[in-house]
């Protein structure tokens, strides 16, 4: 179970859901306007000295006398009646499955979203509280065992296999990533040496047909790119069960920097439940526009940055947390709109087709991470 997670309880999220309804209902009965104040939280801001914490920098009055708020409020309360009738039937759904459950009413994707983001603030808890799944995508291989709601997952009687990553991680238990007969409860062992973060599926791909797992004890995981909630939290709970080192492969591109601080510092989107997704221990193992001269890549493998690319490293650039957190991965991220190019990590294969699990992968793992 994952710790700090205190808010499980359906019974506690109905008895919140009914409170939060019957506020509503005795404002209506003294003729007040129908009005909800939703907490705004960020994860960094602008000021290269601002202290984005965990609290709320402010509060939204999503009201009825706003324009285009009783669209929202009236998609806000109809998605909590459907979490409501999915906790009292002890069912799961998915986003995809509240949409379609309303489509006449529900325009698009983005207003479930969003309304699933505000009743999580709301109610002070998390997605999966309120029994609402995402579809799982992310992958993971290598020294590890553990149970997924009592089914015993061995990658580690095949490292170089590739195992989905739960979607329901609170029903993760018992981890392991050393060998044994029978799983002991009372303990847990650690043999491999850390974990990897690769940004892409291909690369998880390559390391798989390289056997990387079982010439060096380690787990590798990809979020097969944007990760989703349940790759994030799969790897926190590891960090925290088995403390390893982490470290993060990502392009070298706007898209795979973006990626590489959703894992460590959370996403704007998530950001009220950013201290339960983020891994602040990862490190950023590479690629950096050095490995273009030491590994004597050709020109061909560059790419030059689009005008949408460059937009998006210097919206990156005046995040607070680079200057405060990691001046070295901004030095990084300077470097590249400097350049005016990227590459992918697959440029490597111009060297060598496994040179990643041969050189690369080790020798960063020895020093040469950030």
């Amino acid at each position: 179970m994952e710790g700090g997670d205190l808010f499980q309880c359906p019974t506690e999220v109905l008895r919140k859901i009914n409170g939060f309804i019957r506020a509503l209902v005795v404002d209506l009965g003294h003729n007040q306007r129908l009005s909800i104040a939703v907490d705004r939280h960020r994860i960094f801001c602008s000021d290269s000295s601002g202290n984005c914490s965990d609290l709320p920098y402010g509060i939204e009055i999503v009201s009825l006398e706003k324009e285009g708020h009783a669209c929202r409020l009236y998609i806000l309360l109809r998605v909590l009646m459907i979490i409501q009738q999915l906790l009292l039937e002890n069912k799961h759904g998915s986003k995809r499955d509240i949409y379609y459950m309303e489509q006449s009413i529900f325009t698009d994707q983005a207003v479930i979203n969003r309304a699933i983001n505000d009743i999580c603030i709301l109610l002070k808890c998390s997605q999966h509280h309120l029994n609402v799944v995402p579809v799982g995508k992310g992958l993971v291989m290598g020294w590890l065992r553990f149970l997924d709601a009592g089914r015993i997952i061995s990658c580690i009687e095949s490292p170089s296999t590739a195992y989905m990553i739960p979607v329901c991680v609170e029903e993760v238990e018992d981890i392991l990533s050393h060998k044994v007969d029978v799983i002991d409860t009372t303990d847990i062992v650690s043999v491999a040496q850390y974990i990897l973060v690769v940004e892409k599926e291909s690369v998880f791909q390559r390391l798989a047909n390289d056997k990387f797992c079982e010439r060096h004890h380690c787990i590798v995981i990809t979020g097969r790119g944007y990760p989703d909630v349940p790759t994030r939290r799969f790897l926190r709970l590891l960090v925290k069960e088995l403390h390893l080192p982490a470290y993060c492969l990502v392009d070298f591109d706007p898209y795979g920097f973006d990626i590489l601080t959703i894992y460590r510092f959370g996403s704007m989107q998530m950001s009220y439940d950013a201290k339960l997704l983020r891994v602040s221990e990862i490190r950023w193992l590479g690629v950096f526009f050095s490995d273009l001269e030491r590994y004597q890549l050709p020109e061909r493998c560059l790419l030059t940055l689009t005008t949408e690319d460059k937009k998006k490293v210097e919206a990156m650039l005046s995040r607070c947390y680079l200057h405060q957190e990691a001046p070295q991965w901004r030095l990084e991220l300077e470097m590249m709109l400097h350049k005016g190019v990227k590459f992918e990590i697959e440029a490597l294969a111009a060297y060598s087709l496994s040179i990643l699990a041969d050189a690369y992968i080790p020798r960063k793992i020895q020093g040469g991470h950030i």
